[in-house]
């Protein structure tokens, strides 16, 4: 199989300003965003700070559970294609109890045991927003009887901001370890270490 062409090139680190440097070396460290997603919205600062704040604000933080972000967000991955994003893991959803056979399983969720109701109404959320699928009173019931609006509204938000970044970035061709290589950061168990190989 021939290698992925690279779309848009990376940013060099030394023609980021500063503050930018310091997300590039957060990225690095902690990963999801991984660094090279990150180098290519360097070429528009705008954008870089836009998803760089919005991603801290509603993935990071927020009202609603981290790790049930995290697998909204690889269910998200696994809709659009995107392994370049599939194959990052959060590490606060790992250190909250999120482990690798949850991710795994994603697209059979419903019919899944490893997830609890909450999160299966997550992942069906996630799923109805991703597919343009029609919800009616049931689904709502069961949306607000495990999430409060603010979540609903915070998840809703997460989703449409991570949907739309990894539709575009699986056609960029970036791969891992191309940028501030030297670190696993939040790569899924199979990635670890495949730059050594």
């Amino acid at each position: 199989m021939e290698p992925k062409k690279q779309r848009i090139s990376f940013v060099p680190l030394d023609a980021m300003g500063e503050r930018m440097q310091e997300e590039m070396h957060r990225c690095a460290r902690e990963g999801t965003p991984r660094p090279e997603s990150s180098a290519v919205r360097a070429h528009a600062p705008n954008a870089f700070w836009a998803f760089a704040d919005s991603w801290k604000s509603i993935f990071y933080n927020g009202v609603c559970d981290h790790a049930i972000k995290d697998l909204c967000r690889v269910y998200i991955s696994r809709t659009v294609n995107c392994e370049f994003c599939g194959n990052q893991r959060s590490e606060k959803a790992a250190t909250a109890g999120l482990v690798e056979a949850q991710y795994d399983d994603l697209l059979n969720f419903e019919k899944s045991e490893l997830y609890d109701e909450r999160q299966k109404a997550a992942l069906a959320y996630t799923e109805a927003i991703a597919w343009r699928l029609e919800t009616d009173d049931a689904f709502w019931d069961r949306v607000h009887g495990h999430f409060s609006e603010a979540e609903l509204v915070e998840l809703g938000c997460f989703v449409a901001l991570t949907f739309g970044q990894q539709s575009w970035i699986r056609m960029l061709g970036i791969e891992h370890h191309q940028y501030l290589a030297g670190t696993d950061a939040s790569l899924a168990p199979a990635l670890r270490n495949l730059r050594d190989q």
